[in-house]
């Protein structure tokens, strides 16, 4: 995987907030070289996406998804990345 974002209003969602707070310094610490993107803006339903090689990109709406929840969809989209390398 190539980039992380996480589209606006991702701290409208407090588990969304949560979760950024608790998890950026490890998923920075573990993955230095990955960029992590994380805008605010109004009226527009927190997601979660990934930018793989070759242009390919994957989202996951995080409206009322918990914490867990978050941290399971990202694990999903590491192994999206991960088996698109294969």
């Amino acid at each position: 995987m190539t980039s992380i974002g996480a589209s606006p209003p991702f701290f409208s969602n407090i588990s969304s907030k949560s979760f950024i707070e608790k998890n950026y310094r490890d998923l920075k610490t573990h993955n230095p070289e990955l960029p992590i993107l994380i805008r605010e803006a109004n009226s527009i339903e927190p997601q979660l996406w990934a930018r793989y090689d070759l242009g390919v990109e994957r989202g996951i709406r995080l409206e009322g998804l918990t914490e867990e929840q978050i941290s399971k969809a990202l694990e999903d989209l590491v192994k999206v990345g991960a088996s698109l390398k294969s």
